[in-house]
């Protein structure tokens, strides 16, 4: 039983999406050595030809001079013989040379054609560095409008953020105040508080003294009766002259 192939898997390239072939950009350079080889070819392939066609006239006038001596066998039909080989070697000669010609030719186009192939593959780079910077300069304008826009909208933002927190803070000092204002000005509206009315000194009551009697010496008999003590001073009732007394 015979084995079946495996199939080959088709590896994609790294880097270019799949379905889109690269571009080739192709342009045309005028190299001075690919005509002068294209001239050298031309002349060399001439040369060729027109050897090739004395070759077989030469060949054919030696087969002719070959089968007239073989049947006269004179010495001029030999001597005709001799000079047709003469001739055909000699047109052998010229277009080997030519052929040699014709390969030096060969090598000469080879050459111009990869010093022209070389030409275009630099010029195709050159062309492409070129559209590549007209395109990016093309798209600078529009590159820079959308930075520009996005840093503007960043800022304007961060901007704002601490903007509000300035008002805000400038709204709470501006309040604080506000309030300190009208508790003062409510604090003047009310009616200032009588100062209490200094309390009268209190007036010492007179202590009424006890006068101790005593007893007359050498007297006999009862003892003399004691005088009644005199009554306390009532508080009011005496009157002083002059400035009342002062506050303790």
């Amino acid at each position: 039983m015979a084995r079946g192939r495996k199939k080959a898997v088709a590896t994609k390239r790294p880097g270019r999406p799949a379905g889109r072939p690269a571009k080739k950009t192709t342009v045309s350079v005028t190299v001075p050595a690919v005509a002068k080889a294209e001239k050298a070819m031309a002349a060399a392939q001439k040369a060729v030809a027109a050897v090739t066609a004395k070759t077989k006239a030469a060949a054919a006038k030696l087969a002719a001079a070959t089968k007239k001596a073989a049947t006269s066998k004179t010495a001029t039909a030999k001597k005709a013989v001799v000079s047709a080989r003469a001739a055909v070697a000699k047109e052998k000669a010229a277009a080997a040379k030519a052929k040699a010609a014709v390969k030096d030719a060969q090598q000469l186009m080879a050459a111009a054609k990869a010093e022209a192939k070389q030409a275009a593959a630099a010029a195709a780079a050159k062309q492409a560095v070129e559209a590549l910077a007209a395109s990016l300069a093309s798209k600078a304008d529009a590159d820079l409008a959308k930075a520009v826009a996005a840093f503007t909208a960043k800022w304007k933002a961060s901007r704002a953020k601490k903007d509000a927190a300035r008002v805000k803070a400038r709204e709470k000092k501006e309040a604080a105040k506000l309030k300190k204002t009208a508790v003062k000005k409510k604090a003047a509206k009310k009616p200032a508080a009588k100062k209490p009315a200094a309390a009268k000194p209190a007036v010492k009551k007179a202590v009424a003294k006890k006068v101790a009697v005593k007893k007359a010496p050498g007297k006999r008999g009862r003892p003399a009766k004691a005088k009644p003590a005199a009554k306390p001073a009532v508080a009011g009732t005496a009157k002083r002259r002059g400035r009342p007394p002062k506050a303790k």
